[in-house]
């Protein structure tokens, strides 16, 4: 096994070392979810937090880590007779994305449960993660039947595990640590919920602390087990103040005027939910207990505000987690601290970093990070300075200097046919009408368009193809029912082998991804309704962030389209370019679809079983055919037939308005094999259903097609 990297010699990360180190002062805080950019020492600090952690003591042999004073009664290695136990280094398990459900909670032995009856159960990452941490990279990928699991363990702090009857069940109370890019999608509302803290991280931008991280890095190295006894002395100096503060954490008393502060607080930041004050006031105590404190102070309520509650006030994805500290101060302020009783001296500040450690840099800074500067990494710290190396090209390109290579040539007005128009800002969002794929697919869960998955209702049976996972059991004994003669049966036991097992198929939802193209030419503009145009996209980014879609962006005006936003799971991303779109120009509705094509074409290769949904939203104008040149309405017309003959599913919201419509957004949905809606016809509350008209469009589009052809 290889030296982990010390948690003390992490470099900076002040409020991630914190949340940390009192989770493992009080596992009751609820764990820690740690937000960031690549490479910033998420995944480095959490892999060397367990070694801060006591060690275990359990009972020997038992596989789910039993208690010797107090074993799980219904433990399924049980019943354990009382004696000494035996002590055991605290676990980190960590759970893989993408991990079968099987492998998370465990697995019964179908066969010998129906055959023989008895409980041969193979337990999973639950069971391993009793009484240490459960580590989640990247949570915000992970499935959501995985999810489902983490949130019911989470909350019961046991784990069931149901087979057709069969039930096993042990204990699991974990420390769930959980580490994402918010860049690549956001979490569920409630998995969210269930971490206690949040943590933002970001690199930093001081030289002095780079070059530290970078020094570190390199001599962690070039001698893992050297730099790690180098710091075993901090290492175990945190580790006895860890166990210091776990002994006097039950004598830290938390007074009426602490409470009132945590439920102002609370209240004054309209968090949902009673989930806040709880996991306010124990980290308020863990937070004094860290100091060596038995009395929690106002500066405890304060630090533990701005932990737990800033991933509690998002209403939406589109929102920035945050809190308002000016705010939070006014609110504490009404209420004083109570008299101290004879604390003994504090500790330091654990916020603040201590004097140089073994390496000459500061102590307990941050670390080398998960993408290069610890040892899970592979690249180095990004350079810092004014060189010209140091130059990051502009997120946006509209941004770039003139001359750069980077920097698109922007067209003309001339080119353009107007001058471009500044962005706009959105309507509100609304609750839009259910869009989906026609069909039966096979793709990652979700809650937009029916699939075959491993959750959900089921609809027959088959013979398993591999491991089984979901046994049908009127089908298992329907096969194995006329042979019991042959295979000498003489009890009331059904004897069933191998061959007699069926996989239960089931019906549920999946994800697709969701590409939006977006008309921002002049025509959109001059009718001012581009602010509800970006509202109703808004609105559609929004449902697909709940139905746990992908999404994309390309916009077309002036003389080309653009892809705005490559296929992504971050939808507040999607958002951000949404918000930034400027208008003006003609309208290369070809080409719009045409970059829709080739987009669809490529991610088709990188997730083939991930079924497209494009939504165009547009007038139906064509003023101009682009690069390609021609006709821009033939053009178009042939663009979208394109796309119908790939058997794409296409809605066009109709962007016309006036009392005067042409009916080109109908046209080409016609050529789409789509429906057209109009953006008051995509609100929930409208007229009729969107589904319907998608699967009578595509019926209607085939039947079409066949005449053409006949």
């Amino acid at each position: 096994m290889s030296t982990p990297y010390p948690f003390t010699a992490v470099v900076g990360q002040t409020d991630l070392r914190l949340a940390l180190l009192l989770n493992a002062v009080s596992p009751a805080v609820g764990g820690v979810l740690v937000r960031g950019e690549k490479g910033t020492a998420k995944s480095t600090a959490v892999r060397a937090l367990s070694a801060l952690l006591p060690q275990v003591d359990v009972v020997p042999g038992c596989r789910f880590s039993c208690a010797p004073a107090a074993p799980d009664p219904g433990c399924p290695d049980g019943p354990h007779e009382s004696g000494p136990g035996g002590a055991r280094p605290a676990r980190m398990v960590e759970l893989p994305v993408g991990a079968s459900e099987d492998r998370l909670v465990g697995a019964l032995d179908i066969e010998r449960a129906l055959a023989e009856g008895v409980k041969a159960f193979e337990p999973g990452l639950l069971a391993d993660a009793h009484r240490g941490i459960l580590y989640v990279d990247e949570v915000n990928l992970l499935h959501d039947h995985l999810i489902d699991l983490l949130l019911d363990a989470a909350a019961m702090g046991a784990s069931y595990v149901e087979r057709e009857g069969v039930s096993v069940r042990h204990a699991a109370r974990f420390l769930l640590v959980g580490t994402m890019n918010p860049e690549e999608g956001e979490l569920r509302p409630q998995l969210l919920d269930r971490f206690g803290l949040t943590v933002e991280v970001a690199a930093s931008r001081e030289p002095a602390q780079r070059v530290e991280v970078v020094r570190r890095r390199l001599s962690y190295e070039d001698d893992p087990a050297g730099f790690a006894a180098r710091w075993s002395g901090d290492e175990s100096e945190v580790r006895a103040r860890v166990v210091a503060a776990r002994a006097l954490l039950p004598q830290v008393r938390l007074g009426d005027n602490a409470l009132l502060q945590i439920a102002a607080t609370c209240a004054g930041f309209e968090v949902d939910g009673m989930r806040a004050d709880i996991v306010m006031a124990r980290t308020a105590t863990a937070l004094a207990a860290w100091a060596g404190r038995t009395a929690v102070l106002k500066e405890d309520v304060r630090q533990a505000a701005l932990l737990a509650l800033p991933h509690r006030r998002r209403r939406n994805p589109f929102d920035a987690p945050g809190l308002d500290e000016d705010k939070l101060d006014e609110i504490l302020d009404r209420f004083p601290d109570e008299e101290p009783e004879n604390d003994p001296d504090p500790e330091p500040d654990p916020g603040t970093d201590p004097e140089p450690g073994p390496d000459g840099g500061p102590e307990n800074p941050q670390g080398p990070d998960d993408d290069g500067g610890g040892p899970d990494g592979g690249g180095g710290v990004p350079p810092q300075g004014g060189g010209p190396q140091d130059a990051q090209p502009p997120a946006d390109p509209a941004e770039a200097p003139a001359d750069s290579p980077e920097a698109p040539r922007q067209p003309s007005a001339q080119e353009a046919g107007g001058p471009e128009q500044a962005a706009v800002r959105a309507d509100e969002p609304f609750r839009t009408r259910m869009l989906s794929v026609p069909g039966l697919g096979e793709g990652a869960a979700g809650r937009r368009s029916r699939a075959r998955t491993a959750h959900g209702r089921t609809t027959g049976a088959q013979r398993p193809r591999g491991q089984l996972t979901k046994l049908h059991l009127a089908a298992t004994v329907h096969a194995a029912a006329p042979h019991q003669k042959a295979r000498g049966r003489t009890g009331r036991g059904l004897v069933v082998r191998k061959d007699d097992l069926r996989q239960a198929t089931r019906e549920g939802r999946e994800g697709n991804l969701v590409l939006f193209v977006v008309d921002a030419s002049g025509s959109m503009a001059a009718r001012q309704r581009m602010s509800a145009v970006k509202g109703a996209v808004l609105s559609l980014l929004l449902d697909a962030y709940q139905r746990r879609d992908k999404v994309g962006l390309v916009t077309f005006r002036g003389a080309a389209a653009e892809l705005a936003l490559p296929p992504t799971s971050s939808v507040d991303t999607a958002a951000a370019r949404l918000e930034k779109l400027p208008t003006g120009g003609r309208t290369p509705l070809a080409s719009g679809l045409l970059k829709a094509h080739e987009v669809l074409r490529i991610e088709r290769l990188r997730d083939p079983s991930r079924r497209p949904l494009l939504v165009v939203v547009t007038d139906g104008r064509a003023t101009s055919a682009g690069a390609v040149g021609g006709d821009p309405r033939e053009l178009t017309t042939r663009s979208a037939r394109l796309l119908a003959a790939e058997g794409v599913a296409s809605v066009v919201v109709d962007c016309e308005s006036g009392p005067v419509r042409l009916g080109l957004a109908g046209a080409l949905a016609a050529d789409l094999g789509g429906p057209a809606v109009t953006l008051d016809g995509l609100r929930a509350d409208s007229l009729a259903g969107l589904v319907k008209d998608v699967r009578t469009a595509v019926t209607t589009s085939a039947s079409h097609t066949t005449r053409r052809a006949a």
